[in-house]
C-alpha cells in the first residue's frame, strides 16, 4: 500500500516538474532571466559612476561634495541626502540610456517594419432634401430635421460603350 501510494506521488512531482522544466526552458523567459542580469549589472556601473565621477565633482559647502551631504538631526542621526540624490541621478541616467538605446530604436524599426494601413474609405452619404444636412446614404430619417427620406433608387449599371471593331 506504502509502495502504490510512493508511486502516486513520485507521478503527480514528474508532471508538476516536468511542467517547470518547460516553463524554464521556454525562449522568453531566459532572455528575461539574461536582461535582468545585465540589467542589474549596468545599474551597478552607473550607480558606481555617479557616486564616484559626478557627485564628488558637485561641491556643496566648504568641504563637502554632494555624495557625502548630510543633514544633522536630533540624538546625533544624521539624513544622508548625498546618497538619495546620488540614487536618483543613477536612476535618471539608467532611464536616459534604456530610452535613447532601446526604446527609440525599438519603435523605429516596428514602425519601418509595420505593414502600411490604407486610410478607411469614408461611408457614402447622400443630402437630405428638406434640410440639406449631409447624412449616411443608408438612413430612413434625417439626423438633423428628423424628415422620413425617400428610399435609395438603386444602381443602375452604367451602360455599355460601343466600341467599332479593330479599334
Amino acid at each position: 500500500m506504502a509502495a502504490q501510494r510512493f508511486q502516486q506521488v513520485g507521478s503527480r512531482a514528474g508532471k508538476t516538474l516536468g511542467g517547470f522544466r518547460t516553463f524554464i526552458l521556454r525562449g522568453n523567459v531566459v532572455d528575461l532571466a539574461v536582461g535582468i542580469v545585465i540589467g542589474a549589472a549596468f545599474t551597478s556601473v552607473v550607480t558606481a559612476l555617479v557616486a564616484g565621477i559626478i557627485t564628488p565633482l558637485i561641491p556643496v559647502s566648504g568641504n563637502q561634495t554632494l555624495a557625502d551631504w548630510t543633514i544633522p538631526i536630533y540624538n546625533n542621526g544624521h539624513l544622508k541626502i548625498g546618497a538619495f540624490l546620488n540614487a536618483i541621478l543613477s536612476f535618471l541616467i539608467v532611464a536616459a540610456v534604456v530610452y535613447f538605446f532601446i526604446i527609440l530604436p525599438v519603435n523605429a524599426l516596428t514602425n519601418y517594419y509595420k505593414p502600411k494601413e490604407k486610410p478607411a474609405e469614408p461611408a457614402p452619404t447622400r443630402d437630405c432634401p428638406y434640410c440639406l444636412s449631409s447624412i449616411p446614404a443608408a438612413a430612413t430619417r434625417c439626423a438633423y430635421c428628423t424628415s422620413p427620406l425617400p428610399p435609395l433608387a438603386p444602381a443602375q449599371p452604367a451602360p455599355p460603350t460601343y466600341r467599332a471593331p479593330g479599334t
